[in-house]
């Protein structure tokens, strides 16, 4: 979990106002315990600020790690409850993963991008292209007798949106909520971040209408 410094977040951006942040301070949090099922998050942050010596103030920017989102509202599945369809299956052959697995990747999927072995490229229900739907089980716990996988948000908008009322019940301070999960990129090694709920601060910036240093009109 980080916490950003930067544009006030409950001011939007338009076309006439193109305020920017001098500086970006940001600050990531010591101390964040492993988070579990039914965890409260807004309990767990605003403690880890108080551990922190942080007080948020008003436009400030909470960057939270997708994993926590998903692991206190408890989207995870035991692969050992799952039962692979026969599609799962004849695509599981394909790309050399494990059945249930590609199951529960096609269960968060509208669309197969690429599929090759050790790879399977899909567009997540909620629209973004990702290896596996996002599905991984890195930092999962699993009880003895469990295979745990997790899943993304259900809905990282209202998750964000929820985080960022309740802090302002509970502070009095206006801050943005982002989301933040790791997508690779197409034949880069690496990944980058990419904000996949937000809440409190403008998504897009349209900046059609406008014109560049040289006075050459933005399409």
């Amino acid at each position: 979990m980080a916490l950003a410094y930067a544009l006030p977040a409950h001011q939007p951006v338009t076309k006439q106002e193109h305020t920017v942040a001098s500086q970006l301070i940001i600050q990531a949090m010591d101390r964040v315990p492993i988070v579990s099922p039914g965890d409260n998050l807004q309990q767990l942050i605003e403690t880890s600020l108080i551990n922190n010596q942080v007080c948020l103030q008003d436009g400030d920017i909470l960057v939270l790690a997708q994993k926590i989102v998903s692991k206190s509202e408890g989207c995870l599945i035991d692969l050992n409850q799952v039962e692979p369809s026969l599609e799962a299956l004849a695509l599981a052959k394909k790309v050399d993963k494990d059945p249930r697995l590609v199951d529960v990747i096609l269960s968060q999927s509208k669309a197969l991008i690429r599929q090759v072995k050790g790879v399977l490229i899909t567009q997540h229900i909620r629209g973004w292209v990702m290896a596996n739907a996002g599905i991984d089980a890195s930092n999962v716990h699993s009880k003895e007798g469990q295979e745990n996988v997790l899943l993304l948000p259900k809905n990282p908008d209202h998750s964000c949106k929820v985080l960022r009322d309740g802090l302002y019940q509970s502070l009095g301070v206006k801050v943005a909520v982002i989301i933040n999960d790791s997508f690779g990129r197409p034949w880069r090694l690496g990944t980058t971040g990419v904000a996949i709920g937000a809440a409190g601060l403008p998504s897009l910036w349209d900046r059609r209408g406008d014109v560049d240093l040289f006075g050459r009109k933005l399409l």
